[in-house]
């Protein structure tokens, strides 16, 4: 059974370095588990899509509700899905800090994104709406 989950979180350490530590241990780990996803970072906050099997999923999110560079972890969409919407990525990246200020605008109050204050299907509405516009990158 696939299942798609989101989740909101703050970086303890918004370096590059731990930005590539994150993607990096992410795409390695994902590939073996069968897990798809997103992640979104920006002002110091991660936006992340994940897809795959319940169990992998539910232990991943798990693995990040412990993982020390995240804090404020927030569940924001849990479903179970028939097809995956993000399949071509072990873990795509966007940097809101470079996205259009009018796109981030149709789905929040202010130009800056804070996945804290919309609601879980808001936020899938806005990764939707990137992948369809190739702001995704690291296609795998």
């Amino acid at each position: 059974m696939l299942v798609r989950l989101l989740y909101a979180s703050r970086a303890v350490d918004v370096s590059p370095a731990a930005l590539e530590s994150i993607l990096s241990t992410g795409r390695s780990h994902n590939t073996g588990s069968g897990i798809t996803g997103i992640l979104c970072y920006g002002g110091g906050m991660f936006l992340q899509a994940l897809e795959g099997g319940r169990m992998a999923v539910n232990n991943l999110y798990g693995h990040i509700l412990r993982d020390p560079r995240h804090k404020d972890v927030v569940l924001l969409h849990y479903e179970e899905i028939l097809e995956r919407r993000f399949g071509g990525w072990t873990m795509g990246q966007v940097n809101l800090n470079k996205l259009n200020a009018t796109t981030v605008l149709k789905y929040s109050e202010r130009p800056e994104l804070d996945p804290y204050a919309v609601s879980g299907k808001v936020s899938l509405a806005l990764l939707e709406e990137l992948m369809a516009t190739a702001a995704i990158v690291g296609r795998s």
